[in-house]
């Protein structure tokens, strides 16, 4: 099988948000406790962070992560996670069916992700709470002024504020499971005034409006019009959330996932473009991906869990190779889609959902979607490059007309190195990728492959892992494979 890729370096096409490749940890599991945080581990800071968890995510280089929820967030008392820890009270967290002990919120949290090199995208509690205590929080965590709220920051020994920048307006509140859902009119009253009265107490942050849960949901399009109509001159982004799985025991049809992410990327935008003519305005808003994985491993398992836990195993899923091609599908979408999203979190990034996984007390390794997320991270920052791929495609019963190789181009800027991206779909035929690179030569190629596509990693083996190909006989894609390919200037 052949593949032919045309690069054109002087196209640019969209810049990419450093954002785009953002991460999440929520209260639920072991996200957070026996995740980043567990103090009687023996490699536990004096913050009682793990070392080597936040090695890993050093490692990746997470620009931002989304915190602290997530379906936590709309039940949740952002106060209870401040302050003196032996004060904190201990909570029925209602979401998750779990017991929340408060030992970590966003005193600790913005300390820690400024440790490991990210910024946090805060949400507030738009189902049990509202706009005051949006309010507060912004107070909170970014005031100066010699108020309530910025002296009760400095009472709790943290004299700057946090200077978050990004923040969430609630959580899926068109969910039926959503504490405090609210109907699209109400959301979108609740969400405006809120936004209001955050900016004023500053008007430098940017916020997310919450778009629908999933393009299933039965008020899709709908929802976002209506919020988009109320909230368009005081928000900057809408939300998309979108998980993908396997459920059917279809590999050919599930390697497909990513057009189906790239249709709800373009119909949401064009709901925001409807929009802004109808406002005849110039500005454009953007959209925040905010939740996106591979989630259906753990679903039945997560149904043997007793409730009220204090961080039960939920959501733990182990991936496959199959599931780190989709997931490099899908990063290799978000990117081409750069010049509408701005802002999109890997949903989770430690033990839930994750690619990262720890053992309470023991090691940590990293799971096969660990891999197209850091090479994303680490090569796909730059200018989206336009590209002409021809390649074959295939049908199945589900879906039509999957090209068997996705593929896109960066190119960074600072040094003039192009890299491109591609996932062989097809579960048998190498793919020779043939190149026009405009006098551009290949350097590297890594990819990412294994002889059976449900090999897994654990803490024992590493089956699934980054591989150095030889580029002298040009590129070829194996069958069932993700792979970076370099290019530098002749």
């Amino acid at each position: 099988m052949k593949a032919f890729l045309t690069i054109d370096k002087q196209h640019k096409t969209g810049d990419i948000d450093r954002r785009l490749f953002g991460s999440f940890i929520e209260h639920i599991g072991r996200a957070v406790y026996g995740g980043i945080y567990e103090p009687t581990h023996p490699n536990a800071d004096r913050d009682g962070f793990r070392q080597d968890v936040a090695g890993l995510i050093q490692e990746l280089g997470v620009p931002v992560i989304r915190y602290p929820g997530g379906n936590f967030v709309s039940g949740y008392n952002w106060e209870d996670g401040t302050g003196d820890k032996s004060l904190r009270p201990k909570r029925m967290e209602l979401a998750w069916q779990s017991v929340e002990t408060n030992e970590v919120g966003i005193d600790e949290f913005q300390k820690w992700a400024t440790g490991v090199g990210s910024e946090v995208m805060m949400a507030v509690n738009l189902g049990t709470r509202g706009a005051e205590d949006a309010r507060n929080l912004v107070e909170y965590c970014n005031a100066e002024t010699p108020t309530h709220y910025a002296e009760m920051r400095r009472k709790n020994g943290f004299e700057k504020p946090f200077g978050i920048k990004l923040w969430c307006l609630g959580n899926e509140m068109d969910g039926p499971w959503q504490i405090g859902h609210k109907t699209a009119d109400e959301y979108a009253r609740l969400a405006c005034e809120t936004s209001k009265i955050m900016k004023l107490v500053d008007d430098s942050i940017e916020l997310v409006a919450c778009g629908s849960s999933h393009p299933g949901m039965p008020t899709f399009g709908i929802w976002e019009e209506t919020v988009l109509r109320q909230c368009y001159d005081y928000i900057d982004y809408l939300s998309l959330h979108s998980y993908y799985g396997n459920r059917d025991d279809d590999t050919e049809t599930y390697l497909g996932c990513s057009l189906d992410m790239d249709r709800f990327i373009k119909s949401v935008g064009a709901i925001c473009d409807k929009v802004q003519a109808e406002k005849k305005t110039d500005k454009k808003i953007f959209l925040s991906f905010d939740e996106w994985n591979v989630w259906f491993h753990s679903n039945e398992q997560d149904k043997q869990i007793p409730k009220w836990q204090t961080a039960p195993p939920l959501l733990e899923d182990i991936y496959t190779l199959e599931d780190a091609l989709v997931v490099g599908c899908l990063l290799i979408t978000l990117m081409k889609n750069c010049d509408r999203v701005k802002i999109a979190c890997l949903a989770q990034l430690v033990n839930v959902i994750a690619p990262i996984m720890t053992e309470n007390g023991g090691r940590v390794w990293k799971q096969t979607i660990f891999y197209p997320y850091l090479h994303t991270l680490k090569y796909g920052r730059g200018v989206l490059l336009r590209t002409a791929l021809k390649c074959d495609t295939y049908s199945t019963d589900k879906k039509q007309n999957i090209p068997y190789i996705e593929a896109c181009a960066v190119l960074n800027d600072y040094t003039g190195e192009v890299t491109v991206f591609a996932v062989n779909r097809s579960l048998k035929c190498n793919c020779k990728l043939v190149l026009n690179t405009n006098g551009m030569k290949a350097v590297e190629h890594i990819t990412l492959t294994a002889d059976n596509i449900r090999a897994v990693n654990s803490a024992d083996s590493e089956s699934v892992y980054p591989v150095d190909k030889s580029v002298a006989n040009g590129i070829d894609l194996p069958p069932k494979s993700w792979n970076v390919i370099r290019f530098v200037s002749e």
